[in-house]
Protein backbone atom coordinates (compact mmCIF):
# COMPACT_ATOMS: atom_id res chain seq x y z
CA UNK A 1 0.00 0.00 0.00
CA UNK A 2 1.37 3.49 -0.61
CA UNK A 3 3.50 5.29 1.94
CA UNK A 4 2.44 8.91 2.48
CA UNK A 5 4.70 11.32 5.02
CA UNK A 6 5.85 8.79 7.09
CA UNK A 7 8.45 10.90 9.13
CA UNK A 8 6.76 14.26 8.33
CA UNK A 9 4.67 14.71 11.48
CA UNK A 10 3.18 13.41 15.18
CA UNK A 11 0.76 10.46 14.80
CA UNK A 12 -1.54 9.94 17.22
CA UNK A 13 -1.35 5.99 17.28
CA UNK A 14 0.63 3.79 15.15
CA UNK A 15 -0.56 0.59 14.99
CA UNK A 16 1.61 -2.82 15.01
CA UNK A 17 0.03 -5.64 13.41
CA UNK A 18 -2.64 -4.80 10.27
CA UNK A 19 -4.51 -7.75 10.83
CA UNK A 20 -8.15 -7.74 12.28
CA UNK A 21 -7.53 -6.20 15.11
CA UNK A 22 -4.97 -3.55 14.04
CA UNK A 23 -7.15 -2.57 10.88
CA UNK A 24 -10.12 -2.27 12.76
CA UNK A 25 -8.44 -0.03 14.96
CA UNK A 26 -6.67 1.96 12.46
CA UNK A 27 -10.13 2.31 10.77
CA UNK A 28 -11.79 3.56 13.32
CA UNK A 29 -9.39 6.24 15.13
CA UNK A 30 -8.71 7.27 11.34
CA UNK A 31 -12.70 7.97 11.05
CA UNK A 32 -12.25 10.28 14.34
CA UNK A 33 -10.08 12.42 12.84
CA UNK A 34 -7.28 10.81 14.45
CA UNK A 35 -3.69 10.38 12.56
CA UNK A 36 -3.08 6.74 12.53
CA UNK A 37 0.43 4.89 11.01
CA UNK A 38 -0.29 0.95 10.06
CA UNK A 39 2.95 -1.06 10.02
CA UNK A 40 3.02 -5.00 10.19
CA UNK A 41 6.62 -7.52 9.55
CA UNK A 42 4.52 -9.38 6.89
CA UNK A 43 4.86 -8.44 3.43
CA UNK A 44 0.81 -7.85 2.96
CA UNK A 45 -2.14 -6.95 5.24
CA UNK A 46 -4.69 -8.49 6.32
CA UNK A 47 -2.63 -11.01 9.47
CA UNK A 48 -3.84 -14.90 9.64
CA UNK A 49 -6.93 -13.76 7.23
CA UNK A 50 -4.73 -13.16 4.50
CA UNK A 51 -6.01 -14.73 0.97
CA UNK A 52 -4.26 -14.87 -2.17
CA UNK A 53 -5.74 -15.59 -5.50
CA UNK A 54 -4.52 -18.76 -6.97
CA UNK A 55 -6.10 -20.56 -10.52
CA UNK A 56 -9.01 -18.20 -9.79
CA UNK A 57 -9.69 -19.09 -6.32
CA UNK A 58 -9.23 -17.21 -3.04
CA UNK A 59 -6.34 -19.38 -1.14
CA UNK A 60 -7.10 -19.23 2.96
CA UNK A 61 -2.98 -19.09 3.29
CA UNK A 62 -3.12 -19.71 6.94
CA UNK A 63 -5.81 -21.76 7.18
CA UNK A 64 -10.07 -22.03 7.23
CA UNK A 65 -11.72 -18.60 7.83
CA UNK A 66 -15.36 -18.84 7.91
CA UNK A 67 -16.90 -15.91 9.60
CA UNK A 68 -19.75 -16.06 11.82
CA UNK A 69 -21.14 -13.93 14.31
CA UNK A 70 -24.38 -13.29 16.40
CA UNK A 71 -22.71 -9.36 17.12
CA UNK A 72 -24.90 -7.39 14.68
CA UNK A 73 -22.73 -4.23 15.51
CA UNK A 74 -19.80 -6.57 14.87
CA UNK A 75 -22.03 -8.31 11.04
CA UNK A 76 -23.24 -4.24 10.40
CA UNK A 77 -19.07 -2.93 10.32
CA UNK A 78 -17.38 -5.85 8.25
CA UNK A 79 -20.67 -4.96 5.52
CA UNK A 80 -19.30 -2.01 4.83
CA UNK A 81 -16.11 -3.29 3.11
CA UNK A 82 -16.91 -6.42 1.93
CA UNK A 83 -20.22 -8.68 0.64
CA UNK A 84 -20.69 -11.91 2.21
CA UNK A 85 -21.82 -14.85 0.35
CA UNK A 86 -23.99 -17.56 1.72
CA UNK A 87 -21.63 -20.23 2.71
CA UNK A 88 -22.30 -21.98 5.67
CA UNK A 89 -19.48 -24.81 6.87
CA UNK A 90 -20.54 -28.43 7.17
CA UNK A 91 -17.72 -30.42 8.18
CA UNK A 92 -17.06 -33.50 7.54
CA UNK A 93 -14.72 -35.80 9.71
CA UNK A 94 -12.95 -38.72 8.49
CA UNK A 95 -12.01 -41.60 11.17
CA UNK A 96 -10.00 -44.58 9.67
CA UNK A 97 -11.80 -43.97 6.25
CA UNK A 98 -15.04 -43.30 7.71
CA UNK A 99 -16.91 -40.09 7.39
CA UNK A 100 -18.91 -38.66 9.64
CA UNK A 101 -20.84 -35.10 10.35
CA UNK A 102 -19.73 -32.26 12.75
CA UNK A 103 -20.78 -30.77 14.96
CA UNK A 104 -22.18 -34.24 16.83
CA UNK A 105 -25.70 -34.05 15.45
CA UNK A 106 -28.42 -36.83 14.61
CA UNK A 107 -26.74 -37.71 11.46
CA UNK A 108 -23.26 -38.63 13.36
CA UNK A 109 -25.58 -40.45 16.04
CA UNK A 110 -27.26 -42.51 13.49
CA UNK A 111 -23.80 -43.29 11.69
CA UNK A 112 -21.98 -44.32 14.89
CA UNK A 113 -25.31 -46.18 16.28
CA UNK A 114 -27.44 -46.97 13.71
CA UNK A 115 -30.01 -44.87 16.55
CA UNK A 116 -32.81 -42.02 14.33
CA UNK A 117 -34.35 -40.45 17.40
CA UNK A 118 -33.07 -37.81 19.77
CA UNK A 119 -34.13 -40.09 22.67
CA UNK A 120 -31.99 -43.37 21.38
CA UNK A 121 -29.10 -41.15 21.18
CA UNK A 122 -29.53 -39.17 24.37
CA UNK A 123 -29.64 -42.95 25.95
CA UNK A 124 -26.29 -44.46 24.24
CA UNK A 125 -24.51 -40.85 25.69
CA UNK A 126 -25.96 -41.40 28.76
CA UNK A 127 -24.95 -44.96 29.50
CA UNK A 128 -21.62 -44.61 27.90
CA UNK A 129 -20.93 -41.85 30.58
CA UNK A 130 -22.48 -43.95 33.09
CA UNK A 131 -19.93 -46.90 32.74
CA UNK A 132 -16.93 -44.68 32.43
CA UNK A 133 -17.80 -44.17 36.12
CA UNK A 134 -15.58 -40.74 36.16
CA UNK A 135 -15.26 -39.35 39.37
CA UNK A 136 -13.10 -36.34 39.96
CA UNK A 137 -12.31 -34.89 36.52
CA UNK A 138 -8.23 -34.50 36.24
CA UNK A 139 -8.14 -34.02 32.64
CA UNK A 140 -9.17 -33.71 29.06
CA UNK A 141 -9.83 -37.24 28.28
CA UNK A 142 -12.09 -37.73 31.34
CA UNK A 143 -13.68 -34.18 30.86
CA UNK A 144 -14.69 -34.83 27.24
CA UNK A 145 -15.85 -38.46 28.14
CA UNK A 146 -18.22 -36.87 30.59
CA UNK A 147 -19.78 -34.74 28.34
CA UNK A 148 -19.98 -37.29 25.48
CA UNK A 149 -19.41 -40.57 26.14
CA UNK A 150 -17.00 -42.51 24.64
CA UNK A 151 -17.69 -43.50 21.14
CA UNK A 152 -17.78 -39.78 20.33
CA UNK A 153 -14.85 -39.10 21.98
CA UNK A 154 -12.73 -41.73 20.66
CA UNK A 155 -13.85 -41.70 17.33
CA UNK A 156 -13.92 -37.92 16.87
CA UNK A 157 -12.19 -35.98 19.75
CA UNK A 158 -9.09 -38.34 21.11
CA UNK A 159 -6.76 -38.12 18.18
CA UNK A 160 -7.83 -34.34 16.84
CA UNK A 161 -7.13 -33.00 19.89
CA UNK A 162 -3.77 -35.11 20.73
CA UNK A 163 -1.91 -34.12 17.14
CA UNK A 164 -3.32 -30.34 17.76
CA UNK A 165 -1.62 -30.06 21.32
CA UNK A 166 1.12 -32.76 20.66
CA UNK A 167 0.13 -34.21 24.11
CA UNK A 168 -2.08 -37.34 25.42
CA UNK A 169 -4.50 -36.07 26.04
CA UNK A 170 -4.81 -37.65 29.46
CA UNK A 171 -1.74 -35.08 29.88
CA UNK A 172 -3.79 -32.14 29.05
CA UNK A 173 -5.76 -29.86 31.10
CA UNK A 174 -9.85 -30.39 31.24
CA UNK A 175 -10.18 -26.61 30.72
CA UNK A 176 -9.01 -27.05 26.91
CA UNK A 177 -12.37 -28.75 26.18
CA UNK A 178 -14.71 -25.67 27.50
CA UNK A 179 -17.72 -27.20 25.60
CA UNK A 180 -18.55 -30.05 22.97
CA UNK A 181 -22.10 -29.56 21.70
CA UNK A 182 -24.48 -32.36 21.46
CA UNK A 183 -27.26 -31.16 18.78
CA UNK A 184 -29.79 -33.48 19.30
CA UNK A 185 -31.44 -32.49 15.48
CA UNK A 186 -30.18 -33.28 11.95
CA UNK A 187 -28.76 -29.90 11.94
CA UNK A 188 -25.10 -29.79 10.27
CA UNK A 189 -24.24 -26.53 10.15
CA UNK A 190 -21.03 -26.21 12.23
CA UNK A 191 -22.10 -22.84 13.72
CA UNK A 192 -25.26 -21.60 15.16
CA UNK A 193 -24.42 -17.84 15.15
CA UNK A 194 -27.19 -15.69 13.02
CA UNK A 195 -24.64 -14.92 10.66
CA UNK A 196 -21.99 -16.54 8.22
CA UNK A 197 -20.51 -16.16 5.15
CA UNK A 198 -17.34 -15.51 3.34
CA UNK A 199 -16.75 -12.00 2.00
CA UNK A 200 -16.35 -12.09 -1.65
CA UNK A 201 -13.21 -11.85 -3.12
CA UNK A 202 -11.40 -12.45 -0.05
CA UNK A 203 -10.46 -11.20 3.38
CA UNK A 204 -7.43 -9.19 2.15
CA UNK A 205 -9.25 -6.87 0.05
CA UNK A 206 -11.61 -6.19 3.03
CA UNK A 207 -8.87 -5.51 5.07
CA UNK A 208 -7.62 -3.32 2.50
CA UNK A 209 -10.49 -1.38 2.29
CA UNK A 210 -10.50 -0.96 6.15
CA UNK A 211 -7.09 0.68 5.60
CA UNK A 212 -7.75 2.85 2.71
CA UNK A 213 -6.18 6.04 3.37
CA UNK A 214 -4.35 5.20 5.76
CA UNK A 215 -0.53 5.13 5.66
CA UNK A 216 0.49 1.91 6.04
CA UNK A 217 4.18 0.18 5.88
CA UNK A 218 4.41 -3.74 5.24
CA UNK A 219 7.58 -5.84 5.61
CA UNK A 220 8.72 -4.08 8.47
CA UNK A 221 9.32 -4.71 12.10
CA UNK A 222 8.45 -2.79 14.97
CA UNK A 223 12.00 -2.18 16.50
CA UNK A 224 13.53 -1.66 13.51
CA UNK A 225 11.14 1.21 12.69
CA UNK A 226 10.65 2.77 15.91
CA UNK A 227 14.11 2.76 16.25
CA UNK A 228 14.90 4.60 12.93
CA UNK A 229 11.81 7.18 12.33
CA UNK A 230 11.60 10.53 12.89
CA UNK A 231 7.84 10.22 13.10
CA UNK A 232 6.04 11.16 16.82
CA UNK A 233 3.36 8.96 18.18
CA UNK A 234 0.87 9.30 21.42
CA UNK A 235 0.14 6.10 21.73
CA UNK A 236 0.67 2.68 20.60
CA UNK A 237 -1.51 -0.06 19.53
CA UNK A 238 0.26 -3.44 19.62
CA UNK A 239 -0.84 -6.63 18.74
CA UNK A 240 2.21 -8.91 18.71
CA UNK A 241 3.99 -11.22 21.12
CA UNK A 242 3.25 -9.50 24.53
CA UNK A 243 6.28 -11.22 25.81
CA UNK A 244 8.30 -10.83 23.09
CA UNK A 245 7.90 -7.15 23.45
CA UNK A 246 9.03 -6.96 26.59
CA UNK A 247 12.02 -9.36 25.65
CA UNK A 248 11.17 -12.44 27.32
CA UNK A 249 12.19 -10.72 30.80
CA UNK A 250 9.54 -12.75 32.70
CA UNK A 251 9.77 -16.26 30.66
CA UNK A 252 8.28 -17.73 26.89
CA UNK A 253 4.30 -17.85 26.83
CA UNK A 254 3.40 -20.82 25.21
CA UNK A 255 1.91 -21.04 22.16
CA UNK A 256 1.76 -23.78 19.50
CA UNK A 257 1.50 -23.26 15.47
CA UNK A 258 0.61 -24.84 12.79
CA UNK A 259 2.36 -25.77 9.34
CA UNK A 260 0.13 -26.29 5.70
CA UNK A 261 1.30 -27.46 2.28
CA UNK A 262 -0.90 -26.37 -0.33
CA UNK A 263 -0.78 -27.87 -3.68
CA UNK A 264 -2.63 -27.10 -7.03
CA UNK A 265 -4.20 -30.08 -8.36
CA UNK A 266 -4.51 -30.79 -11.87
CA UNK A 267 -8.55 -31.70 -11.13
CA UNK A 268 -11.86 -29.60 -11.09
CA UNK A 269 -12.40 -31.35 -6.97
CA UNK A 270 -10.92 -33.27 -4.76
CA UNK A 271 -12.70 -33.96 -1.78
CA UNK A 272 -16.50 -32.73 -2.91
CA UNK A 273 -16.02 -30.18 0.91
CA UNK A 274 -14.84 -27.04 2.04
CA UNK A 275 -13.04 -28.49 5.24
CA UNK A 276 -12.68 -32.52 6.03
CA UNK A 277 -11.05 -33.22 9.85
CA UNK A 278 -8.79 -36.37 10.09
CA UNK A 279 -9.57 -37.66 13.63
CA UNK A 280 -7.23 -40.53 13.87
CA UNK A 281 -4.47 -40.06 15.30
CA UNK A 282 -2.27 -41.93 12.47
CA UNK A 283 -3.16 -39.26 9.83
CA UNK A 284 -0.31 -37.00 10.56
CA UNK A 285 -2.86 -33.86 9.59
CA UNK A 286 -6.12 -32.54 11.38
CA UNK A 287 -7.83 -31.78 8.42
CA UNK A 288 -7.92 -30.56 4.30
CA UNK A 289 -8.80 -27.61 3.14
CA UNK A 290 -10.68 -27.53 -0.43
CA UNK A 291 -10.27 -23.59 -1.01
CA UNK A 292 -12.64 -23.17 -3.77
CA UNK A 293 -16.03 -23.99 -2.07
CA UNK A 294 -15.46 -21.19 -0.04
CA UNK A 295 -16.77 -19.32 -2.75
CA UNK A 296 -18.12 -21.86 -5.43
CA UNK A 297 -15.11 -20.66 -7.23
CA UNK A 298 -15.30 -21.83 -10.74
CA UNK A 299 -12.01 -23.57 -12.03
CA UNK A 300 -10.33 -26.36 -13.87
CA UNK A 301 -8.18 -27.24 -11.23
CA UNK A 302 -8.35 -26.81 -7.52
CA UNK A 303 -6.31 -25.78 -4.86
CA UNK A 304 -6.02 -27.65 -1.40
CA UNK A 305 -4.17 -27.48 1.84
CA UNK A 306 -3.14 -29.85 4.48
CA UNK A 307 -2.80 -28.93 7.78
CA UNK A 308 -0.51 -30.16 10.53
CA UNK A 309 -0.10 -28.95 14.44
CA UNK A 310 3.60 -28.35 14.72
CA UNK A 311 5.34 -27.36 17.78
CA UNK A 312 6.45 -23.52 18.26
CA UNK A 313 9.42 -22.57 18.26
CA UNK A 314 11.35 -18.83 17.73
CA UNK A 315 10.78 -18.01 14.07
CA UNK A 316 7.29 -19.93 13.34
CA UNK A 317 3.79 -18.24 13.72
CA UNK A 318 1.75 -18.37 16.85
CA UNK A 319 -1.09 -20.14 15.80
CA UNK A 320 -2.73 -20.81 19.43
CA UNK A 321 -2.12 -19.47 23.08
CA UNK A 322 -1.98 -22.57 25.57
CA UNK A 323 -3.98 -21.11 28.18
CA UNK A 324 -3.35 -23.17 31.49
CA UNK A 325 -3.07 -22.04 34.70
CA UNK A 326 0.56 -21.17 34.23
CA UNK A 327 0.54 -19.50 30.90
CA UNK A 328 -2.59 -17.29 32.62
CA UNK A 329 -0.80 -16.65 35.53
CA UNK A 330 2.24 -15.41 33.32
CA UNK A 331 0.00 -13.58 31.26
CA UNK A 332 -1.13 -11.80 34.05
CA UNK A 333 2.66 -10.57 35.06
CA UNK A 334 3.30 -9.31 31.47
CA UNK A 335 0.31 -7.50 31.63
CA UNK A 336 0.68 -5.65 35.12
CA UNK A 337 4.70 -4.86 33.95
CA UNK A 338 2.93 -3.45 30.67
CA UNK A 339 0.68 -1.21 32.89
CA UNK A 340 4.15 0.14 35.06
CA UNK A 341 6.45 0.16 32.02
CA UNK A 342 4.78 0.98 29.07
CA UNK A 343 1.53 3.10 30.26
CA UNK A 344 1.43 4.61 26.77
CA UNK A 345 1.19 0.87 24.53
CA UNK A 346 -1.88 -0.78 23.95
CA UNK A 347 -1.78 -4.55 23.62
CA UNK A 348 -4.77 -5.90 21.56
CA UNK A 349 -5.59 -9.27 19.73
CA UNK A 350 -5.06 -12.53 20.23
CA UNK A 351 -1.08 -12.34 21.15
CA UNK A 352 -1.55 -9.26 22.63
CA UNK A 353 -4.02 -10.03 24.76
CA UNK A 354 -2.53 -13.82 25.04
CA UNK A 355 -6.17 -15.30 24.35
CA UNK A 356 -7.97 -17.63 21.59
CA UNK A 357 -10.37 -15.11 19.35
CA UNK A 358 -12.78 -15.95 16.62
CA UNK A 359 -12.47 -13.35 13.91
CA UNK A 360 -15.32 -11.51 15.45
CA UNK A 361 -14.57 -12.05 18.82
CA UNK A 362 -11.20 -9.84 17.56
CA UNK A 363 -13.59 -7.31 15.94
CA UNK A 364 -15.63 -6.92 18.51
CA UNK A 365 -12.97 -6.14 20.97
CA UNK A 366 -11.13 -3.35 18.11
CA UNK A 367 -14.34 -1.95 18.39
CA UNK A 368 -14.81 -1.68 22.16
CA UNK A 369 -11.03 -0.40 22.33
CA UNK A 370 -11.96 2.65 19.97
CA UNK A 371 -15.14 3.15 21.88
CA UNK A 372 -12.63 3.90 25.02
CA UNK A 373 -9.92 5.52 23.15
CA UNK A 374 -11.90 7.68 21.02
CA UNK A 375 -15.12 8.81 23.79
Amino acid sequence: MEEKNFEKNRYDYLVVGAGLFGAVFANRAAAAGKRVMVIDKRPYVGGNVYTREVEGINVHVYGAHIFHTSDERVWEFVNRFARFNDYVNRVVADYNGVRYSMPFNMYTFEKLWGVTTPEAAKAVIESQIKEAGIGEITNLEEQAISMVGTDVYRTLVKGYTEKQWGRPATKLPPSIIKRLPLRFTYDDNYFNDKYQGIPIGGYTAMVEKMLEGIPVRTGTEYRDFVSGTDAGFGKTVYTGMIDEFFGFSLGKLAYRSLRFETEVLDKPDFQGNAVVNYTSFDVPYTRIIEHKYFENASSPRTVISREYPDAYEDGKEAYYTVNDEENAALYNKYKETARRLAPDVIFGGRLGEYKYYDMDKVIASALALADEELK
